[in-house]
């Protein structure tokens, strides 16, 4: 997978916390349509932050890359136009 852009993570299942390989990110709530506004969010110095939005807790867990999640499936991948 092409690291291209900041990573967008979603909240589908309704969990408390997700735990993300990144500290700069985006949340959008869950996915399209009912997603709220993309906020980007910088955990900086810290190991956690939680979404103004959704409430959803993020903590940075070292052992995950920056495509992966804990639970599995929060990465928003868009499908490319013209993708089958």
């Amino acid at each position: 997978m092409a690291n291209i852009g900041v990573p967008h993570f979603h909240n589908d299942i309704g969990v408390e916390k997700i735990h993300i390989g990144v500290k700069e990110f985006q949340c959008m709530g869950a996915r399209p349509p009912m997603d709220h506004p993309h906020v980007f969010l910088d955990m900086g110095a810290d190991d956690q932050i939680v979404c103004p939005y959704c409430s959803t807790l993020y903590i940075h867990d070292n052992n995950l890359r920056s495509d992966q999640s804990d639970p599995p499936y929060c990465l928003y991948e868009a499908r490319l136009s013209g993708a089958k």
